[in-house]
């Protein structure tokens, strides 16, 4: 059954008008976008050219300042202050790989969304090594 005749039961049934949007949409499913001169496959417009941002490589720049760190077109980056200016939990913050799933505790949504992830790629990789 045709989605249309669908549409057309649909309102038969409940008295309502069926979504003219609804129904257009369903017959241009898979019509190719056209480009400028109506070619069908052809790119329209031009390849966008990748920008090239500056690298510090001052090295007493880069011991006193956070580089990038102005966003402005004028001014300066932030100076960098002494480690004693700082808190205590941003030198204890881990920025290594992952903790393993052993060291996790079970009680947490963080064990949980692991478990989910490595189940999800393990599911993955068994279904793509399946045959059709």
């Amino acid at each position: 059954m045709s989605l249309f005749t669908m549409c057309r039961l649909i309102s038969f049934h409940t008295n309502l008008q069926p979504s003219l949007n609804f129904c257009a949409q369903a017959r241009n499913y898979a019509v190719p976008s056209l480009g400028k001169k109506g070619k069908i496959g052809k790119k329209s417009g031009s390849a966008v050219e990748k920008k090239v941002l500056p690298v510090e490589t001052d090295v007493n720049k880069l011991l006193k300042y956070v580089c990038g760190s102005n966003i402005y077109k004028e001014g300066q980056d932030m100076e960098l202050m002494p480690d004693s200016e700082y808190p205590d939990w941003l030198w204890t913050i881990r920025t290594g790989p992952a903790p393993p799933l052993a060291e996790l505790d079970p009680n947490t949504k963080t064990y949980w969304r692991r478990v989910r992830k490595m189940g999800i790629k393990r599911y993955n990789k068994l279904s793509s090594l399946k045959k059709f």
